[in-house]
């Protein structure tokens, strides 16, 4: 399976030394697949699409991938959820009814125009959903679309051969919530996401409560349901 994500790589680095990575941070697939992808790219521009911008929490994954690989660069873009969030108010956000809304593709051709970047990769794999593994079986070597110049090398990875990656090669651990959670990024609506940084991230929370006044309002029914159910 490794042999594979590292031929359809080779396959891509035959054509480019500069590509672009949609990394999440503190997640296991972009964790594994940068240190995947690091050998065989002169550049590798990083692009975390944040929901609430400079979260300590968040930029501890940063900083750890730039000073481990020499060839990295992180830009921060709003991902493209907070365009729709600002549009119609999401969870109390400031609204601008007149804002813009963007898609995942669009802000992958603005990157790759900016930085003058073709190919850019991703951490999908076959084993996220029923879309995904359809999506990814078109494409050469499951991992490889030539027309839209994107790559997935993890197409054929499960979850634990991507944990099992990560503990044999002594990267940073990917981000848990607590012994049942695993982190599913920067999700302001998840119980547990907000829970995890009350417990150990309280100026994260604020930051976010900041941005989603509302967030607020869930953390409070949250404890008031558990105290009614003492």
């Amino acid at each position: 399976m490794m042999d594979k994500a590292i031929d359809i790589i080779k396959n891509v680095a035959l054509k480019a030394d500069r590509v672009i990575l949609f990394h999440s941070a503190s997640g296991k697939d972009s964790i594994t697949l940068l240190d995947l992808i690091s050998p065989y790219f002169k550049d590798i521009v990083c692009v975390y699409m944040y929901v609430v911008k400079d979260l300590s929490h968040i930029n501890r994954y940063i900083n750890y991938a730039c000073n481990k690989y020499h060839n990295v660069k992180f830009v921060q873009i709003p991902h493209f959820g907070v365009y729709s969030n600002i549009k119609y108010g999401y969870m109390g956000c400031r609204v601008n009814k007149g804002q813009r809304l963007y898609t995942m593709a669009q802000l992958t051709d603005i990157v790759r125009e900016r930085y003058n970047i073709g190919w850019a990769f991703f951490g999908f794999k076959q084993s996220d959903s029923m879309n995904r593994r359809l999506m990814l079986r078109t494409y050469e070597m499951s991992g490889i679309n030539e027309v839209q110049k994107k790559c997935y090398p993890l197409s054929e990875y499960k979850n634990k051969d991507v944990l099992k990656y990560i503990s044999k090669t002594g990267l940073i651990k990917p981000e848990t919530y607590d012994s049942k959670h695993q982190s599913s990024g920067t999700d302001i609506t998840d119980i547990n996401y907000l829970l995890f940084l009350r417990n150990n991230f309280p100026d994260d929370l604020r930051k976010v409560i900041n941005e989603y006044p509302l967030v607020e309002r869930k953390l409070f029914e949250y404890d008031y349901e558990r105290d009614k159910a003492k």
